[in-house]
């Protein structure tokens, strides 16, 4: 004993040392390293034991239990059975006798300890493992104990770690579900007991007649008759709202599909509970939230048990028990206040679990309804309005955890069973939708209202959904949520107003950038415009005659500026300076923001099938956008003077902006317009477009703010590209702009404008216009005209040479380097855009660039060590390659390849990839993705090149990436492996008709082998790194060329190569370096496996089970018998699943062991 003493002495004092904070890092080490030696030392249990039983120092009790979960876990197999009886009798002994004392993590480590014991030898040697667990939880003295100690079985039992063999695993969730009709029953007798306790001390205060809380039975009998009533008074907005804030509908829903007595149980008041109490309960809550996760839903939850989470739930909301929290003072109260509310947070979060299965058995609907029945009960006493609170601060006085859990109940009641729910003729959705409707519009917190739109939005794509699979009965089910629709869009467009909620939308953050590149305002405003769009689609007509009027009275505020506008010595000044007047105008303009975005996203409802339907209310829109556009582009808002520049400049300025984005949004309208009033009364069409033309103009200026001069962009792209008008090109104000962008002396646009406007300009000349014959195109015409706009574009480019790179060389190469910028990227985006066109758009095009393309060419080889140049150089010429190959013809573009080729020599490539970083990289990628446009060509024009393609691909590229570990290059090259073997197929297997009549299945001609053989071992390779991305997209190649090609069944693959890729899959398994990907290299395997299943089970998986090392032959043998000779996928997978966890399972075992142990 005297040794384990002084042990114990020793290691108290090496813990505290190594916690201390003047103790080095190496010292550290050192003792790490001495307390790992000790605990691998056989029978370091003992003095464990000891230690646990007679120290108060934490870390050693921490450690001392390390060691028994290092022991269980890792070395169990080698221990004595005799110790294991003896560990198995002296920790649960320990747990009893100390756990009142134990610091709370040390016993719940504990706790965890005894667990692993039961995970390993329960039932079989530790048969009363969870007899024993059971006993606790029913003895007073002990029940928290037991609730731990479940609670800890269902975690570690019911979802192991993969340190168990998958039989053992099986094993412990069938012994686990044995039990679970047991542990229900005594969780449900625990949580009844305690609230029945509590519940008769509590004294009844007699019902107010106007609390909504408590309902006579007598009214229940009338309750059909008042339900019906409800739901006329939906009839009008104006008496749906007044409905959701009164009382009527709580007390009908209390009542709802429940017996009285089980209202009258809902109306108790909440008890209060002492500490204790509460504990026990959080703990019984927990448990059950843990099960849920896991147990199938079936009888042995019963409706008692759900009654009586319910009753729990009832604490998140029950602000007097908060209140009595903080007006007693003490910390004690408000501790115990917490507490409360967490009680409420943990009976949601069991609700949730039960509700997140989508799996519901016949049996248990009827369990569901009374959820939610029960859960809209709680609903109705959150949102009940009465002298004392409104709704909002009674949300803002719960705990936000509590609303986060409610919020995620209706999320997944509206997602998952409103579908299955909404059939009950019982079940009042309406009535339900007017408790959301306030809950929504009281929250206290912008998250809040988020998550309460995501709601929203998710019933409305339900309800759209249903309609479109039900069209008969679209006006019956539109004519029961009418009322609802329109009242919850008018609420959201008072939501995006400053004129309703000037104090909330203040507070929004308009300048940091989330994750997806949108500020908070942003944010706010995209979500409520994606809900009024939606009711939008269901409501046409409603929801146009809520927001245009709206949009009308701002848009009176904004054209009547005009009035205030004077002239001073340095321009245009607006005079309106009270601070009150500048204020209201503010809130006015960015209301008027707000609500052109919403009309410009309502611009899809008014075309297709609905034009003719809806065309007076698009014109309607339409002239008013054309005119406001003009009038601030006649006025130049943009360029006032105002009292507070700092607001209401930026203010003008996105009005303007916005004007012109919302009728950008229209283009598609107005093409439509133009197809159906072609060729009779245009005078109104001409009018719009010229009207539009005059707005626009003004803007295409360096004077113009960046924002206001890209919408203006966009919009001209848009008529260009989408309406494409045959007079366009006629109106005065399209030639000013044409003359502004070629005269060389004006001053250029910012690089993105710049890009637009050529493209819009180049889109009027080559796009064909609607509604004409080919021979009333006028082609030769605008043929020449985009000759000399290209030309007028291109001057400065096509003026360099070759020598511009030179010493001696005229332009400094950063001017240079500019003008080779600033052309490409406008000539680039004119051939993307006109990529998909006719042949005829792309054959005046080319002939346009032809010049510059040459230039580029021979340019190219100037520039090829500034990796910047060629980057854009390459860009460009991949835009050509997918868009305008054809009309490069042939010669010239073999030109191109062979000048590329030649310049990408192997010192080149590894200059780019190793010593010029991502610029260097970006231009192989670029080279690569040209090539893999060239071997996609059909017929046989580039054919001779898969030579020497396929040599610089596995002889140059290949060699200098194989090693990095970056992914740089690897994705583009083996892309190109890849739609090189797809599309060129039979430069590998030469396949005639005539083989294939004779021999049922050909046994193709294999050519170039050696080539073929070199890049399937890179696909080989490449599984064997860790990039993952890498890893998916190459197995994704593989199944492909599988199945499209038969790529597995090839007699090369099936014989040379087949089982090494089954291999190196297999190990990629074992080894779980790229887990993510699980299902995917199962899938593969068995599509590999299926093509030999006789040469799988009786050759491949003996020798690899004989090759895998850390197993012994035992082991190997078990492995093979448990890998059953399914051959259907699921099955197949199954087992392969199967063989790698026990291979793994088996391994962490025997690296366990000590040496010299003898395996049975």
């Amino acid at each position: 004993m005297a040794s384990e003493e002084a042990s114990l002495r020793a290691l108290e004092s090496l813990m505290t040392e190594f916690f201390h904070d003047c103790t080095t890092n190496e010292r550290k080490r050192e003792i790490e390293e001495l307390l790992n030696n000790f605990a691998q030392q056989i029978g370091a249990w003992r003095f464990c034991l000891y230690f646990l039983s007679s120290t108060r120092n934490d870390y050693v009790m921490m450690y001392s239990l390390t060691v028994f979960e290092n022991l269980i876990n890792k070395m169990w197999l080698g221990v004595p059975s005799q110790d294991k009886m003896e560990i198995r009798s002296c920790l649960p002994k320990l747990l009893l006798a100390h756990h009142k004392t134990l610091p709370y993590f040390i016993r719940n480590k504990l706790c965890k300890v005894i667990v692993d014991i039961g995970r390993q030898d329960w039932p079989m040697f530790y048969h009363d493992f969870f007899t024993n667990i059971l006993q606790l939880i029913q003895s007073p003295v002990t029940t928290p104990l037991g609730l731990i100690m479940l609670k800890t079985t269902s975690e570690e039992l019911a979802c192991p770690r993969e340190d168990l063999s998958v039989a053992r695993k099986e094993e412990l969730r069938k012994l686990l579900l044995d039990q679970v009709q047991t542990v229900l029953g005594l969780l449900t007798g625990i949580l009844e007991t305690v609230w029945d306790k509590h519940s008769v001390t509590a004294a009844t205060p007699p019902p107010s007649p106007t609390s909504g809380e408590s309902v006579s039975t007598s009214e229940s009998a009338n309750l059909w008759k008042w339900l019906h009533i409800a739901a006329t008074a939906w009839s009008s907005a104006g008496k749906i709202k007044s409905l959701a804030e009164g009382t009527l509908l709580c007390d009908l829903l209390s009542n709802l599909l429940q017996s009285p007595s089980s209202a009258k149980l809902l109306n108790q008041p909440i008890p209060i509970l002492d500490v204790e109490s509460e504990y026990i309960c959080s703990l019984a809550l927990e448990c059950l939230a843990h099960l849920f996760s896991w147990i199938p839903l079936s009888a042995s939850i019963t409706p008692s048990l759900l009654t009586t989470i319910f009753h729990f739930a009832r604490f998140g909301c029950d602000i007097r028990a908060r209140k009595m929290a903080s007006v007693n003072g003490s910390s004690q109260n408000c501790v115990l206040g917490q507490e409360r509310g967490r009680l409420g947070v943990l009976a949601m979060s069991c609700i949730n679990e039960l509700m997140s299965k989508n799996c519901v058995p016949m049996e248990f609907e009827e369990y569901l309804l009374r959820m939610f029945q029960q859960t809209f009960y709680l609903l109705q006493k959150i949102t009940k309005d009465n002298n004392a609170h409104t709704v909002k601060s009674r949300l803002e006085e719960l705990d936000e955890s509590y609303i986060e859990k409610f919020t995620d109940f209706l999320r997944l009641f509206v997602s998952v069973h409103l579908r299955r729910i909404e059939s009950y003729s019982q079940f009042p959705v309406v009535e339900f939708l007017t408790l959301l409707f306030k809950y929504t519009f009281h929250q206290p917190t912008h998250e809040g209202y988020f998550s309460c739109l995501d709601i929203w939005t998710l019933f409305l794509d339900y309800l759209t959904s249903k309609i479109k699979s039900r069209l008969g009965d679209k006006e019956a089910v539109l004519n029961r949520y009418e009322d609802a629709l329109v009242l919850l869009l008018t609420e959201v467009l008072n939501r995006i107003q400053f004129r309703y909620n000037q104090a909330q939308l203040e507070e929004l953050d308009d300048e940091t950038l989330d994750d997806d590149q949108q500020t908070e305002w942003q944010r706010y405003l995209r979500q409520s415009l994606e809900v009024v769009a939606k009711v939008m689609e269901l409501l046409p007509t409603h929801a146009f005659s809520t927001l245009f009027p709206v949009l009308q009275d701002n848009l009176e505020v904004y054209l009547g500026l005009q009035q205030f506008i004077v002239t001073s010595g340095s321009g245009h000044r607006l005079n309106i300076t009270a601070e009150n007047d500048c204020r209201r105008l503010h809130c006015s303009l960015r209301d008027l923001s707000s609500l052109l975005q919403a009309v410009g996203r309502l611009a899809e409802y008014f075309i297709g099938d609905v034009f003719a339907a809806r065309f007076s209310d698009a014109l309607t829109v339409v002239e008013r956008l054309v005119k406001v556009t003009l009038y601030g582009s006649q006025i130049k808002l943009y360029n006032i003077e105002t009292a507070v520049p700092s607001v209401l400049k930026p203010d003008l300025i996105d009005v303007h902006a916005q004007s012109l984005a919302a009728l950008q949004a229209y283009s598609h309208w107005l093409a439509q317009y133009y197809s159906e009033v072609h060729r009779q009364n245009t005078q109104q069409f001409v009018s719009l477009v010229s009207t539009t033309m005059d707005a626009i103009t003004p803007l295409i200026s360096t004077k113009v703010q960046d924002k206001l001069l890209l919408s203006a962009c966009h919009l001209l792209v848009s008529l260009a590209t989408t309406v494409r008008p045959v007079f366009l090109i006629s109106i005065p104000a399209v030639q000013k702009v044409f003359n502004r962008i070629t005269d060389a002396s004006a001053q250029r646009l910012v690089d993105k404008a710049q890009v637009l406007v050529c493209r819009a300009l180049s889109n009027i000349l080559l796009l064909p216009w609607p509604n004409l014959p080919e021979n009333e195109q006028q082609w030769p015409m605008r043929s020449i005209n985009h000759a000399s706009l290209i030309s007028a574009l291109s001057r400065d480019y096509r003026n360099l040479k070759p020598s511009a790179v030179a010493p001696h060389r005229k332009v400094p190469l950063d001017d240079t380097k500019v003008i080779i910028h600033q052309t490409l990227s406008v000539l680039e985006d004119i051939v993307e855009n006109i990529s998909g066109e006719s042949t005829k758009s792309r054959q005046i095009c080319y002939q346009s660039l032809q010049e510059s393309v040459q230039v580029s060419l021979a340019l190219f080889p100037a520039f090829i060590h500034q990796s910047d140049v060629t980057d854009e150089m390459l860009s460009f010429f991949l835009t050509l390659f997918r868009g305008l190959r054809v009309q490069m013809g042939v010669p010239f573009t073999e030109q191109i390849i062979q000048t590329f080729l030649n310049m990408f020599t192997r010192e080149q490539l590894a200059e780019s990839i190793l010593h010029e970083g991502s610029t260097g990289c970006r231009v192989v990628e670029k080279f690569l993705k040209i090539l893999q446009v060239v071997v996609q060509e059909p017929g046989q024009v580039f054919k001779p090149f898969l030579p020497s393609i396929i040599s610089l691909c596995m002889e140059q590229v290949y060699p200098i990436i194989a090693e990095r570990p970056s992914p740089d290059v690897k994705a583009e090259l083996f892309e190109l492996l890849f739609r090189m073997l797809h599309h060129n197929w039979r430069y590998f297997f030469k396949s005639t008709v005539l083989a294939s009549v004779q021999r049922g299945i050909a046994e193709e001609q294999m050519e170039n082998e050696p080539q073929f053989s070199a890049i399937m071992q890179a696909f080989g390779q490449s599984f064997l790194q860790p990039d993952i991305h890498l890893f998916k997209q190459n197995l994704f190649y593989l199944e492909t060329l599988n199945t499209k090609q038969k790529l597995y069944h090839k007699k090369i693959f099936r014989t040379t190569m087949l089982f090494q890729f089954v291999n190196v899959l297999l190990q990629v398994l074992v080894h779980k370096s790229h887990d993510l990907l699980q299902e995917e290299i199962g899938i593969a395997i068995y599509n590999m496996a299926s093509v030999d299943f006789d040469g799988f089970f009786a050759a491949f998986l003996p020798e690899f089970l004989t090759s895998c090392d850390g197993v012994d032959a035992n082991q190997k043998n078990v492995l093979g018998r448990n890998f059953k000779m399914d051959r259907d996928l699921p099955s197949f997978t199954q087992n392969v699943h199967r063989l790698v966890n026990d291979l793994r399972y088996y391994r962490l075992c025997n690296d366990s062991l000590p040496p010299g142990t003898v395996k049975l």
